[in-house]
């Protein structure tokens, strides 16, 4: 039987705690913190950015959507 995190980066959860965003209205942001409209912004205007960066925030999009916040705030406590 797989383990239920099997294929989940610890590495990448632990970044969306501690990294802000780059740029936008939401400049210096902890991502974890991002609304969850300015995450559909990005849904509705074609998606996320590449690389790393839209990785984390469709990730954020994911917990957020499914109401799994819980899972940002026990990493939050865990920095």
């Amino acid at each position: 039987m797989e383990n239920a995190d099997d294929g989940m980066n610890p590495d990448l959860l632990r970044q969306i705690v501690v990294m802000k965003m780059p740029f936008g209205k939401y400049k210096n942001t902890v991502l974890a913190d991002l609304p969850v409209s300015y995450l559909e912004y990005f849904v509705r205007k074609g998606g996320f950015p590449k690389g790393t960066l839209g990785t984390l925030l469709s990730t954020v999009y994911e917990i957020k959507l499914n109401g799994l916040e819980e899972i940002l705030w026990q990493l939050k406590k865990m920095r």
